[in-house]
Parts: C-alpha cells; sequence; structure tokens
C-alpha cells in the first residue's frame, strides 16, 4: 500500500483522544476498510478501469447506391454522469479523419440502457474513400447548462470490416482517447459516530486529476460542504496542493449531524483548482447522501453499517 506522503499537524484530538487524522494516515496501511467501486488497482498505476457500458451499431455499405448505412441501435449499462445517478445520452458519429461532419442521435432522457434505432446515410460515397475512413462513434451525456459530459467511444476501420450487407456490432466503450471524460478521482474516508452525531470526513488522496492549467497542470484543494435538505450549513476546505495532479491531503473535517437530520444530509465534495489572477476552476464534485449515484450511495450505506471505523472508497469525480 501507499504510505501517505506528508502526516498532518496540529489537528484535534478526538473524543478518545487520539488525532484522528494521525490514526487515519497510520490506518491507510492497515485497517482501513477499503470500498471500490470497481477500482481494485490502488497503485496509482494509470487511469481507473472504469465500466463505461457498451453500444450496438450496424454498419454497411450498397455498390448500387454507393451508399455507407450507420445505423445507432442501442446503449447498455451506460455510466451515471449526473448527480441524480442516470445520464442523457446521445451519439455523436464521425468519419474520421474528417471532423467537420458529424451526425448526432437524438438525445435519450434519463437513460442508462437507451434504444435510439436512428439510420444515417452517406451517400455518394465512393468504396475506396470509404475504406479510407474510420467510422468514430463518441457516446455523451447531453447537459443543458455545460459542456456535455464525453462517456465513452468506439472506433473501427472501416477497412477491417466486410461491408457487402449490414453487419451487427456490440462494443465495449472505451475512455475518450481526448482524455476529455475524465476529471479523475477522490479517496475519500467517512466514519460515523452515532453517540457523538458526527461525521468525519477524510479527504485522503486524489490521481489522474485533470490539467486545468496551460502548464498541462492542476493546484488543486478540496472543499467540504455539509448540507441539509437543500440549505449550506457548513464549509470547511483543505490546503492548496501546488503543480500536482496525484495530491495527497490527509484532512479530517468532523461534522455535526444529529441522527434525525440524516436522511436529509448531503456532503458535497468539490475538488477545485486554485487560479491566482482569475476565478478558481471546479475540477469535479461528488455528492454524498442517502440518494445520490450508485457509488455514493453505497459509500453511505457503508458509512452507516459500520459506525466508528474509517470507511474509504475511490469515487470518480464528476461535472
Amino acid at each position: 500500500g501507499n504510505k501517505p506522503a506528508n502526516s498532518p499537524k496540529g489537528h484535534p484530538p478526538d473524543a478518545d483522544g487520539h488525532s484522528s487524522v494521525t490514526d487515519l494516515a497510520n490506518s491507510l496501511t492497515g485497517d482501513m476498510v477499503m470500498l471500490s467501486p470497481g477500482s481494485e488497482d490502488d497503485d496509482g498505476e494509470g487511469p481507473v478501469s472504469e465500466k463505461l457500458g457498451r453500444i450496438q451499431f450496424s454498419i454497411g455499405y450498397s455498390f448500387q447506391n454507393t451508399t455507407l448505412t450507420v445505423k445507432v441501435l442501442k446503449g447498455q449499462d451506460l455510466p451515471a454522469k449526473d448527480f441524480s445517478g442516470t445520464s442523457d445520452p446521445f451519439v455523436k458519429i464521425y468519419l474520421l479523419p474528417d471532423k467537420k461532419h458529424k451526425l448526432e442521435t437524438k438525445v435519450k432522457r434519463k437513460n442508462l440502457n437507451p434504444h435510439w434505432n436512428e439510420t444515417f446515410l452517406f451517400e455518394g460515397f465512393p468504396y475506396e474513400k470509404v475504406r479510407e475512413r474510420t467510422l468514430y462513434l463518441q457516446v455523451l451525456d447531453y447537459d443543458r447548462f455545460s459542456r456535455n459530459d464525453p462517456i465513452g467511444e468506439v472506433s473501427i476501420p472501416l477497412n477491417k470490416v466486410e461491408l457487402g450487407q449490414l453487419k451487427t456490432f456490440w462494443k465495449e466503450l472505451k475512455p475518450c482517447s481526448d482524455g476529455s471524460g475524465r476529471r479523475g478521482d477522490l479517496l475519500v474516508s467517512l466514519c460515523y459516530n452515532p453517540t457523538a452525531n458526527t461525521i468525519t470526513v477524510n479527504i485522503i488522496k486524489a490521481r489522474h486529476l485533470k490539467a486545468m492549467d496551460i502548464g498541462g497542470t492542476s493546484d488543486p484543494y478540496v472543499k467540504v460542504w455539509l448540507m441539509h435538505k437543500d440549505k449550506r450549513v457548513e464549509k470547511k476546505k483543505t490546503p492548496v496542493i501546488k503543480r500536482c495532479l496525484n495530491p495527497v491531503f490527509n484532512e479530517s473535517f468532523p461534522f455535526d449531524v444529529p441522527a434525525h437530520v440524516l436522511r436529509e444530509t448531503t456532503i458535497i465534495i468539490t475538488v477545485m483548482d486554485k487560479d491566482r489572477l482569475s476565478r478558481n476552476d471546479v475540477i469535479g464534485k461528488i455528492y454524498l447522501s442517502w440518494k445520490s449515484g450508485p457509488a455514493e450511495v453505497k459509500h453511505w450505506k457503508d458509512m452507516l453499517a459500520r459506525p466508528r471505523t474509517n470507511v474509504a472508497q475511490w469515487h470518480s469525480l464528476k461535472a
């Protein structure tokens, strides 16, 4: 296991007279319960192999009409990109290397297993030209207010496909090669103490954070908000770690959460990029509560099921 690089100093001791943060730093190598939504590789090597779902489509070519047909049929087991635990997926279609002309399917609202059943025709397209192209499908989560969030991609060089008749494929989605879909991951541990009515949020470390600065790096820090219903109750934040995409924070924040408000409580964790000259950028967020996305709800329930234990889990940051 990785030992954290910096042990924090000067944190107040918790109720048992120990410094909970130092315990946490030690327990990282020992008795902390590690829970992981499908990313067992906590060795910091390479990005998490997230399951991104798969897509079904057909390709065929009519020599008579010099027309390439691409049918986008359906998606399966797409990941939730929205905090409501779902996504609004649509597909962009390119014939690379041409990036100017793209076609798009309709958006399927709140659907992780969408059926598009849409047919796209590339007419007047000589066969020898078709064979030089690569069919590229990118699945995105539509967002009305900000940039659409890439989910994953599939590409098939058309010279590798028998194009005479319509062939149907199921392909696993791969992370988008331009890295646009990934914001990075954060290792967080939660500890619920029912007698003291506290939840202690430990921001342990992050990996593969998205570079927000021109120099290809970021200056990350983490903000933690405690929310009751939709009201912000209390905010804590970590120090900034300069020019680092895999920062170790090891910061511990206790919040008072009486048992009767647990169900209305949400902990919003935002990883920010500190910017001296302009507004600080949001790298990504996690919402932890009874009713956020599947991985977040799992962590919340595991925290309640193991009182007085630091329950740690990696989370993928979301837009």
